[in-house]
């Protein structure tokens, strides 16, 4: 399973989700042998997962795919179609948005490392993962732009970089040089490349470009090959630092490092630019999941006047 992921160079999130859900696949099933599993039997786990441990449709649908990936792509086996299986219910959510005020109120309350991230997901629309794994060479201080590299969907674009930003972006990269020749003179070995990446260019790991904008305060020994390498901060630090400013801000509203993005999308569209290009700035595949964003401009219900207002 693991092999089949890796060849596919699904990333290891990806690897981790779907091996976590083969493992309670079979043991739902108790350790049979995954092949001689029918439709039905993959059937009855799904029913269990929404009407036992009431799962959200998207996580049914995630341990779908994953059972999907190993008999198609693992066992060779094609799975036909799948009755009587009880569906969990999608709700229909809209997104929580700050207000500009709002915004500004979190960010006051943030310092450093963590300001500087924090403008990124809101200034340039990221989302938290595409931040922390953001290396020297995706920075272009002189057309003003950010790289995305393999971004949700394994999919590259290009956003802006907030001028805002800037200089201190700078100063946090001349730290983190520092930091890097440090590293170097130390003998430490690099950091981890994407893919085939490291065989194909094997001093890579230890060039500038490749270095991570936001590295881990400390080295980590590799389980494959035992180097010493540095890794991106853990998403961890930012969303607490994140929870902690919506806290002393007073914010009611249950405000997230993902709430940045919403409200970059929404806040481009009160400034009156249009749905393709906020969708190509979000990466989105399609318009219609940018479109949710204008339900949630700040108008009222649907842009209507309350009669209220006029008594």
């Amino acid at each position: 399973m693991r092999s089949a992921i890796r060849a596919r160079h699904y990333s290891h999130r990806t690897e981790k989700t779907y091996v976590g859900w083969i493992r309670r696949f079979l043991l739902f099933h108790r350790h049979h042998d995954p092949s001689a599993i029918h439709e039905e039997g993959i059937g009855h786990f799904l029913s269990s997962l929404a009407s036992d441990r009431r799962v959200s449709a998207s996580t049914q649908n995630q341990a779908l795919n994953a059972i999907l990936f190993l008999f198609r792509d693992v066992l060779g086996k094609e799975v036909g179609y799948v009755d009587g299986v009880v569906r969990a219910k999608r709700p229909k959510r809209l997104p929580v948005v700050l207000a500009k005020e709002e915004v500004r109120l979190i960010l006051a309350r943030l310092r450093g490392t963590e300001w500087i991230m924090a403008m990124l997901l809101y200034g340039a629309g990221l989302r938290l993962m595409e931040c922390l794994r953001l290396r020297v060479k995706d920075i272009d201080f002189t057309r003003n732009e950010i790289r995305v590299r393999a971004g949700k969907g394994d999919k590259d674009r290009v956003t802006m970089l907030p001028a805002a930003v800037k200089e201190p972006l700078r100063r946090h990269l001349d730290q983190v040089k520092q930091q890097h020749e440090a590293d170097i003179g130390k003998g430490y070995d690099g950091v981890s490349l994407p893919h085939a990446l490291t065989r194909k260019y094997p001093n890579a790991a230890k060039e500038w470009g490749w270095q991570w904008v936001f590295p881990a305060s400390k080295l980590y020994q590799d389980r494959q090959s035992g180097e010493q390498k540095r890794h991106h901060l853990h998403e961890s630090v930012l969303q607490r630092a994140v929870k902690e400013a919506v806290r002393e801000a007073g914010i009611a509203k249950p405000a997230s490092c993902h709430t940045f993005r919403h409200s970059f999308a929404t806040h481009l569209l009160e400034d009156r630019y249009d749905i393709r290009t906020i969708q190509e700035l979000l990466g989105h595949k399609d318009v219609s999941t940018t479109m949710i964003y204008t339900h949630v401009l700040n108008r009222g219900g649907h842009g209507v006047d309350s009669p209220a207002d006029r008594l």
